[in-house]
């Protein structure tokens, strides 16, 4: 119901506002916690729903979403993994490169259904609302049908893997995929074995996590303190130290 003088009206209840931020929160990026079972059609069903329901600019909806089961194309998909990863491990210098040949980066053939999520740059036409000046926005809109995708999915209980580490060219080919379609996600999805309580890379060391106070600006760029600024900067602070506490964190 229409309510626009209570600022409040159009909130979730305690229990379902918390159940966003937990799937928000305990998101991970899978690569080797992956179990064999299947994924029913009703639950892949629903999780690809909610990614067709995300925002895109002038509605103009430029994803698709091709499923993959077969042994065969996961192969393929693997073999073009490879080449690229061996690749990539080259260019890290030598005191990642060890750290980067020891993690599990994907995990193509172990889950149950691969996904790669793609933007058609030319579903609307050549002029589209919203994207007549910046034209990449029909890229971000595909990325957020994929985190759209990914929330749900960890609500249903289910891990996604985002692997990225392809030449563009090659995944194509081995998905018959003409080359005008954009990937934007291959992404390996299925019951897991558990969720880390941390992302992988920050457990790792990797990289840590940024502290969110250090990343906030105020009205122009690289203006960190201003009179009303210095009240939200401590906010998150405090939130982020508690949510570390708790080993409870987004990925």
């Amino acid at each position: 119901m229409e309510n626009p003088g209570a600022p409040l009206a159009h909130a979730f209840s305690d229990a379902d506002r918390a159940a966003v931020y937990q799937a928000i929160y305990s998101r991970r990026d899978v690569r080797g916690q992956f179990l064999p079972d299947p994924v029913a059609d009703d639950v892949l069903g629903r999780v690809l729903l909610a990614a067709h329901h995300a925002p895109s600019v002038g509605f103009m909806q430029p994803w698709n979403f091709l499923v993959v089961r077969s042994p065969a194309v996961k192969q393929r998909v693997h073999d073009v993994f490879c080449a690229a990863n061996a690749e990539a491990e080259r260019l890290f210098p030598d005191d990642k490169r060890a750290l980067y040949s020891r993690m599990k980066l994907q995990g193509i053939l172990e889950s149950p259904i691969n996904l790669c999520v793609t933007c058609d740059r030319s579903r609307s036409g050549p002029v589209v609302l919203g994207r007549t000046h910046m034209l990449s926005m029909d890229l971000y809109s595909s990325v957020c049908a994929v985190q759209n995708l990914w929330l749900a999915a960890r609500a249903e209980g289910l891990g996604v893997g985002w692997v990225s580490i392809f030449h563009q060219l090659a995944l194509q080919d081995a998905l018959a995929m003409p080359h005008a379609i954009v990937p934007i996600a291959y992404l390996c999805i299925g019951w897991v074995s558990h969720f880390n309580d941390r992302p992988e890379l920050e457990k790792s060391g990797w990289l840590p996590r940024l502290p969110l106070a250090d990343l906030l600006y105020y009205e122009q760029w690289g203006v960190t303190r201003t009179p009303p600024a210095e009240a939200l900067t401590a906010t998150v602070s405090s939130l982020q130290d508690e949510l570390q506490r708790l080993h409870v964190q987004p990925a």
